[in-house]
């Protein structure tokens, strides 16, 4: 190729590169000068009174724990093996009682004196003050509900005209919308932020087991959880529940649960004492990019497993079907189908539409089951074994959440209760129980089986913890 094509080969394509069609804004937009007409621009009026319906929350808690023991390289399990018990985390040092202080906030949603906060805020709390942002009058609350899979909690005082709270539809909440945070920020008191609706239907968050947050860039610090995320009408869209943050501190990501969830949840703790959610029965994924070449439809939630018995396998539902919509309501992910299905009363005739692996659509009707009252967890129970605990099935939410190979089996350790056997004999959270005794472990009904049928007055529980193996004694 000679210089004088060459530079001809350049020139053509600078001059197709200049055929782009550029859009430009209006010029000269209109400014309001607030100086000019005498005006100071707020929302006072606007969130006055929604201000009046956030509380501050202080709760206590006794904890028990010897000096030694509240170390808690002594409370793992490698540790124990080398130093035994003389730095007493069996009893050999009584353990000391000491009061445990925390702050966070909550919103009045009934006049005669029902509050919503976050789960966190109020769970295992001994004491529990609550005072309004508008005077220093305290008030002991009792707690009404608990629902730690939203992380929503009702708790009560006695006290009647109070200010509620006006809930918002938040499924008319869009992004760029205004939003104040009303709170107690590091317990200076009630504090008001601004910004707006920076995302809609977070979740994978790992925070909570129903998750369809709101996130805002208006700062959310500790001490805001449970405080109202309001719009700019003072109306409530959500429950301030958590932030993304290195250093403990605003960072622009937070996250509140939104008012439609916040208000089927509360009422129900406070109509029933409880909340009862619609089981299905399988094991779920998000479609991949890779399955979204094999199926028709793009959306969905893929079907990993199902369980023995339960509705979804009454109907015919099988691994690799991809459940497309719910009652003619689209689901659009793995967590959206959990959501839809959690807000449906156990009992509840639905109707699953679903995509085979042949791309044939078919409809089914089944009849949900509870999800407590299913196979999905083992709670605290008369066993010593089990006192304390809450053990899991992996599945692949969990092994996300904790990084778990896919390798690896066993059952999960989703909860461990305060001042329990379980505690005291060092389990934590995301551990992975592989092994009781001689029986190894792969889902909840060997653990069952290895529990009736060692009768050994002491047991080895086999643990994996963050790659490593140990082994703790249950007596």
């Amino acid at each position: 190729m000679n210089k004088i094509t060459l530079i001809s080969l350049i020139t053509s394509s600078l001059l197709l590169a200049t055929n782009i069609d550029i859009k430009e804004a209006k010029s000269m937009p209109q400014r309001e000068d607030a100086s000019q007409k005498n005006v100071i621009l707020s929302y006072h009026n606007s969130i006055k009174d929604a201000k009046k319906s956030v509380v501050n929350i202080a709760t206590t808690t006794d904890v028990k724990v010897s000096d030694n023991y509240n170390n808690p390289l002594l409370r793992d399990p490698f540790f124990r093996e080398f130093f035994g018990d003389r730095f007493g985390g069996n009893g050999n040092i009584a353990p000391q009682k000491r009061k445990s202080s925390s702050l966070g906030s909550g919103v009045i949603i009934s006049n005669d004196g029902y509050i919503v906060t976050n789960n966190h805020v109020v769970e295992n709390a001994d004491e529990i003050v609550v005072t309004l942002l508008d005077n220093e009058k305290e008030y002991k609350a009792k707690i009404i509900g608990l629902d730690p899979k939203t992380d929503l909690a009702v708790i009560k005082i006695e006290e009647k005209g109070l200010k509620a709270i006006k809930f918002a539809n938040s499924d008319e909440t869009m992004e760029g919308d205004v939003v104040f945070a009303i709170g107690n920020p590091f317990g200076v008191g009630g504090s008001i932020t601004q910004g707006i609706v920076s995302a809609l239907n977070k979740s994978g968050i790992g925070l909570n087991q129903y998750e369809n947050f709101i996130q805002t860039d208006a700062s959310i610090n500790p001490g805001n959880s449970g405080g109202a995320l309001v719009d700019s009408r003072g109306a409530l869209v959500g429950i301030n529940s958590a932030i993304l943050s290195r250093s403990g501190g605003n960072n622009g990501i937070g996250f509140a649960i939104p008012s439609n969830m916040v208000k089927k949840v509360a009422t129900s703790l406070v109509e029933d004492g409880k909340i009862e959610r619609g089981y299905l029965g399988v094991t779920i994924s998000d479609l991949t990019k890779d399955f979204k070449e094999i199926y028709e439809n793009d959306h969905g939630a893929f079907i990993m497993g199902v369980e023995s018995n339960s509705p979804a396998d009454k109907a015919g539902l099988k691994r690799g079907d991809l459940i497309i919509e719910i009652d003619g309501s689209k689901v659009k992910n793995a967590n959206d189908l959990k959501n839809i299905v959690g807000n449906k009363t156990p009992g509840k005739e639905v109707e699953v539409k679903y995509e085979n692996s042949n791309n044939k659509i078919i409809s089914v009707k089944l009849k949900l089951s509870n999800i407590d009252s299913s196979t999905a967890s083992i709670k605290t129970g008369d066993n010593e074994f089990l006192d304390g605990l809450m053990l899991e099935e992996l599945n692949y939410k969990s092994r996300y959440k904790y990084q778990i190979p896919n390798g690896i089996k066993g059952v999960l350790v989703i909860d461990i209760k305060p001042n329990s056997k379980a505690q005291e004999y060092g389990f934590l959270p995301g551990d992975i129980i592989t092994q009781i005794h001689k029986t190894i472990i792969e889902n909840l009904d060997d653990v069952q089986k290895a529990l009736a049928t060692q009768q050994k007055s002491k047991k080895i529980v086999f643990v994996k913890r963050n790659g490593r193996d140990f082994a703790i004694v249950i007596k």
